[in-house]
């Protein structure tokens, strides 16, 4: 059965070098990507996927987003060398690689735009990665609003990576988040957040066909349907310095209809109940597979492996297995 691996990693060559001039040595999680080495070997790359039958990537580029350092010239410029770069690897070897997703600098909302439409329009990409903060700023902060709207103009997808450092303390009274505890359970926090900002600050009403895709299954937002639902129903109840009962009433849906929006990818490491949640709550017509590749302890195969096996033992149909596996992906990202 064919099996396209929505959100894995790379860093091209000509990428990694325009980033490490910008970023010095990398450090923490951007250190940790450098080291794995099917981040940057492509043979290494092609020696895992040959692992697994009927397997091909969506390539994205691992973090740090494009704007995280330097000036407006620069961001785009990597943006532009990263598309570029992706671009060219789909286009040799497009039995491995049947598309990509462009990073965009959010910082820079007009260069974002111009980004998306030539990567999509002249390269072929099928949708943009961002992230779940731009710089510590809300996504729905105004200025990104035409960033969202082009997109659902070009009908393709948003990736939405979680962003979080150690620079999150886990208390007030902490400057640093210890035990990666920023990344355990700050990424899928993260996730959520992003998903609950858009849905209040009334984007999908403005913009109904937008498609986006949240990575780690949806984040919290899955395990914790019965605060999402009900729980939201009664928004205002809890808070005395603002009155959020209008905007109830102004939202066209309940909270809970506009989260089951959202799409979600598999790449839970190998966790049948976390999948199995996400699936009760989004659908399987909202569910595409990835495995988060190469970010696993044996450098690439783990996850893919384990994502495999957890997506095979599901009590589901065949029909079913292969939407998660291929269809929805073909469908949403426009992939022959």
């Amino acid at each position: 059965m064919r099996k396209i691996d929505i959100f894995t990693h790379i860093w091209p060559k000509a990428f990694h070098e325009a980033l490490q001039k910008q970023t010095g040595q990398m450090k923490d999680m951007h250190r940790r990507s450098e080291a794995i080495p099917m981040m940057t070997d492509l043979d290494r790359r092609f020696r895992v996927m040959d692992m697994f039958d009927g397997y091909q990537q969506i390539l994205s580029l691992a973090s740090p987003p494009p704007d995280a350092v330097g000036d407006r010239a620069a961001w785009r410029e990597l943006s532009r060398i990263g598309s570029d770069g992706m671009a060219e690897l789909c286009r040799k070897y497009p039995d491995r690689f049947p598309s990509f997703i462009a990073s965009v600098a959010m910082r820079d909302p007009e260069g974002a735009i111009e980004e998306a439409r030539r990567a999509i329009k002249d390269l072929g990409a099928c949708g943009i990665q961002i992230y779940t903060n731009v710089n510590g700023k809300a996504l729905d902060a105004p200025e990104f609003r035409p960033v969202f709207k082009a997109m659902e103009n070009l009908g393709k997808p948003v990736w939405i990576h979680p962003a979080r450092t150690a620079k999150f303390p886990d208390y007030q009274t902490e400057e640093l988040s210890l035990y990666e505890i920023w990344w355990t359970f700050g990424w899928p926090y993260e996730s959520s957040v992003a998903q609950a900002r858009i849905v209040f600050s009334k984007m999908l009403d403005e913009m109904p066909n937008l498609k986006i895709i949240i990575h780690h299954a949806g984040g919290m937002v899955p395990f914790f349907e019965g605060r999402v639902g009900p729980g939201w129903d009664m928004l205002g109840a809890r808070t005395s310095h603002m009155d959020y009962r209008p905007l109830l009433k102004e939202l066209k849906k309940r909270p809970l209809d506009y989260f089951k929006m959202f799409y979600a990818d598999t790449a839970t490491f190998g966790s049948k109940s976390a999948l199995v949640c996400a699936l009760d709550f989004y659908g399987i017509d909202h569910v595409l597979f990835a495995s988060d590749a190469p970010f696993d302890p044996e450098g690439g195969p783990m996850y893919i492996r384990e994502t495999l096996r957890v997506i095979d033992s599901l009590d589901i149909s065949k029909e079913d297995r292969e939407k998660i596996y291929y269809k929805n992906a073909c469908r949403l990202l426009g992939i022959q």
